[in-house]
């Protein structure tokens, strides 16, 4: 909202010495956000007002030009040659005079031009910088200023005008009205309401029929008729300088005219061509098959639930957005209906967003405006149009008024105090709430408070609280650090997956969160399931309407991502929640007026889905850089299974590997991960399709493992130390190739016994020597004991006993 401060000043007595610098601070005090504060370019020198006094057209070149004798308040006319063509003997025009510099450097001089001397300019609002208009020069009128005034007040040069962010509870504050009552509480300067006016009461019958059909919808319609309106006559310079200066571009008087009381008592309004109506105006909603062609030229197809105004001929406006082409002004309309109506907010909010539609009138509506106004905006509107068109009202006012009474809201009055924390007396609340608007009765110690029309944001005590806490000043409560109650840490899964975030970190893996959404076709192309996933009834993308069920496809996207920008070498991981599916329980809307009972609170828990904590790994490119020492390493499916035992060595739990089948997972290249008999996840390469699909280099490789699944971390035990010497035993085993390495490591340390202290597999081999269907895997064993130096003999027997168990799983000694 662009608020001159010369308009301002015509509703406040602003206090003598008030300056733009006091009144940004009042601005901010009140909520009211100062985007820019505008001026208009500097002009320096003599700018005076001048009256045209003759007019001499002279002939024999390219182009009309003028010879012009202007009064400037001088002994003598001044001289000045004019190519302009659209102001007559006897019009107010600004005269830049000899001396002046005009924006953009522009200095006036005397000067021969046409054979003749011109003695100053006849200056257009473009070359003032007040206006865009350069087709002709800038007409003030016929009367009313004396030649000679300074002409910089006059046009607006010295004004200054505040560019305010409104929110969108303070839609009063979209007017002048609402502005200068927020500037004069501030102050504690007088001010004269513009909406405060006595509309007249027009005889007669009114001039149009008006039904609505919807009354929850459009609680107050008004309309009057207006006639006699000459359709030549041009808006006058203050009212286009004002619009101007609130960024609305002239069209029309009477177009001009609704904007101008738009601005200044908040109240939108629409002029029809009443010679273009058809019939009584009704107020309904869309039916089917139903278009519109609004003022921008647009045909639209219309939803059931718009709002419309139409006559016998259909739709004619699409209630409070914009009006239809059909029976729009022109430049011959003579006769006016002129609208003014209070919607439903939220209804012309949908309607805006529908139609992708905004319009000053629609930021108003769908704020919130004051149905006290409606026909004191008509009777603004009908003066204005009298008194520059010459037009005059028939008939009396149409006033479809269905409004209750206003509700009434009590307010303890030490709520305010006990909110603020700071002393507020019960005679600041009231003043404070007063001041705003609002009707106060007292009675002992709780107020009955009716808000004001203009105000529907205030519906609970806490608006009430806001206004009062406002009104005496945010500044004026301390800023004081509460106090910390004493805690107890982190939990003990905050602590774990810290930690495991550590690990991986310091593994080189780069953290990448990502957002909880996917869709139904990645899955699919990663062949994990949809069914029973959790849908969002927002979502911020239609095409991630789920919450995943994995953490892959977050992963996979951010590879992808980070490919496209050119990166090779990528290793990434991603701690988060995942959202198992649920038993279909589907979570109710509570409503926002009141808290929802217990049923409801009970309902809402119910279906918030299982949340376990998930981890993953994707990795593609070079493990190990290449340099002067060697090619470097690419990763593969064994780093993403270290991965995972990175993440359970941080988690203090053993983690067992073998073989699985699982996709996304390549059949013959991944690794179940289970803890006991638990499998916990699965790690190694993309399945060759899903890295095609998903653009990826062949061999991706990823992990994920339920971090959640994991038991409990033991308490840490100190190893007890033995004093006396292990003795080391290596042992090559011939193994079938079918058989997981994790089963002949279990059954070596169950054969060996108490005597093992470590057991680590160094070599695997698989080739000719080791035979058909055949591997050797050898292993390096460490014996001690606690008490005692063990003999050969002891350890032989551990090796043997070791053996024998080896051999359950298939696994002899090789030779």
């Amino acid at each position: 909202m662009k608020v001159p401060v010369s308009w301002l000043s015509e509703h406040v007595d602003l206090p003598a010495g008030t300056g733009v610098a006091e009144l940004d601070t009042v601005f901010v005090r009140q909520g009211l956000e100062v985007e820019d504060v505008l001026r208009a370019p500097a002009t320096t020198g003599p700018l005076v007002v001048g009256r045209v006094l003759e007019i001499e057209e002279l002939t024999g070149f390219k182009k009309p030009i003028r010879y012009c004798q202007v009064d400037v308040g001088n002994a003598t006319p001044q001289g000045i040659v004019c190519g302009a063509r659209n102001f007559a003997v006897g019009d107010l025009v600004v005269v830049a005079l000899p001396g002046a510099v005009l924006p953009g450097d522009f200095a006036i001089a005397a000067r021969t031009t046409y054979d003749h001397v011109s003695d100053g300019m006849i200056c257009s609002s473009r070359e003032l910088g007040v206006g865009e208009d350069h087709d002709g020069i800038l007409v003030l009128g016929t009367d009313g200023i004396e030649p000679g005034t300074p002409a910089a007040g006059v046009v607006g040069l010295d004004d200054v005008v505040f560019d305010l962010e409104v929110t969108t509870d303070r839609g009063y504050c979209m007017a002048i009205r609402g502005i200068a009552r927020e500037v004069a509480g501030a102050l504690g300067a007088p001010w004269r309401d513009p909406a405060a006016a006595t509309p007249p009461a027009w005889p007669g019958e009114p001039a149009w029929t008006v039904e609505v059909e919807d009354p929850q919808r459009c609680d107050r319609f008004s309309m009057v008729a207006v006639e006699g309106l000459d359709p030549t006559a041009p808006s006058p310079w203050w009212l286009r300088r004002r619009l101007s200066r609130c960024g609305i571009r002239s069209i029309s008087l009477a177009v001009d005219v609704t904007n101008y009381v738009m601005l200044e008592l908040g109240q939108p309004m629409h002029a029809f061509d009443r010679d273009a109506l058809r019939g009584p105006v009704v107020v309904r909603t869309a039916r089917p098959g139903e278009r519109l062609t609004t003022l921008d030229g647009v045909d639209r197809a219309l939803d059931a639930d718009d709002l419309l105004i139409t006559d016998e001929s259909g739709p004619i406006g699409l209630a409070g957005v914009m009006g239809g082409a059909s029976t729009e002004i022109s430049g011959s309309t003579t006769a006016v209906l002129l609208e003014a109506a209070h919607w439903e907010p939220s209804g012309i909010g949908r309607g805006v967003r529908r139609h992708k539609l905004p319009s000053e009138a629609a930021k108003r509506f769908e704020r919130g405006t004051d149905p006290d106004v409606t026909v004191v905006a008509l009777a603004r509107a009908a003066e204005l149009l009298a008194t520059y068109g010459g037009a005059r009202v028939v008939g009396g006012v149409v006033d479809v008024d269905t409004r209750g009474p206003r509700p009434e809201i009590a307010l303890r009055a030490d709520r305010p105090q006990a909110v603020a924390g700071i002393p507020i007396g019960a005679d600041t609340v009231i003043d404070a709430l007063r001041i705003v608007g609002c009707s106060v009765a007292p009675e002992g110690a709780v107020l009955t408070v009716t808000p004001p029309s203009w105000r529907p944001d205030l519906t609970d005590p806490a608006d009430l609280v806001e206004e009062v806490v406002r009104a005496v000043g945010y500044d004026e409560i301390p800023g004081v650090l509460p106090t910390v109650p004493p805690g107890r840490g982190l939990t003990a899964d905050q602590r774990r997956r810290r930690s495991v975030g550590r690990a991986l970190a310091d593994a080189g893996y780069v953290e990448a969160p990502s957002y909880p959404f996917v869709g139904a076709s990645v899955l699919a192309t990663l062949g994990l399931p949809a069914e029973g996933l959790h849908a969002l009834r927002n979502p911020l993308s239609d095409e991630e309407p789920l919450l995943r069920g994995s953490l892959l496809p977050g992963l996979l996207a951010t590879l992808a991502r980070n490919l496209g920008r050119g990166q090779r070498d990528l290793a990434v991981f991603e701690l988060g929640a995942v959202f198992l599916p649920g038993d279909g329980a589907v979570a109710p809307l509570p409503s926002v007026d009141r808290r929802p009972d217990g049923e409801t609170l009970a309902a809402l828990l119910g279906a918030v889905p299982d949340q376990p904590w998930h981890v993953g790994v994707a990795l593609t490119g070079l493990r190990e850089p290449r340099g002067h020492w060697g090619p470097g390493r690419a990763a593969d499916w064994a780093d993403a299974v270290q991965a995972a035992r990175t993440v359970a060595g941080a988690a203090g739990v053993e983690l067992t590997v073998r073989a699985g089948d699982q996709l996304p997972w390549h059949p013959g290249r991944c690794a179940q991960l289970l803890v006991g008999d638990t499998v916990v996840g699965h790690a190694g390469e993309l399945h060759p399709r899903v890295c095609a699909a998903l653009e990826l280099p062949p061999r991706t490789c990823v992990m994920e493992l339920d971090l959640a699944a994991l038991p409990a971390k033991a308490v840490a035990q100190g190893p007890h130390i033995s004093a006396f010497p292990p003795v080391h035993s290596d042992l090559a085993l011939s193994v079938p190739a079918d058989v997981p390495a994790a089963d002949v490591e279990a059954a070596l340390r169950s054969g060996a016994g108490e005597l093992l202290e470590d057991l680590r597999l160094f070599d695997v081999y698989t080739g000719e020597q080791a035979g058909e269907g055949q591997r050797s895997l050898a292993y390096a064993l460490t014996f001690r004991a606690t008490d005692r130096t063990l003999t050969r003999a002891e350890v032989g027997e551990a090796v043997d006993a070791a053996l024998r168990a080896a051999g359950a799983v298939g696994a002899v000694r090789r030779g």
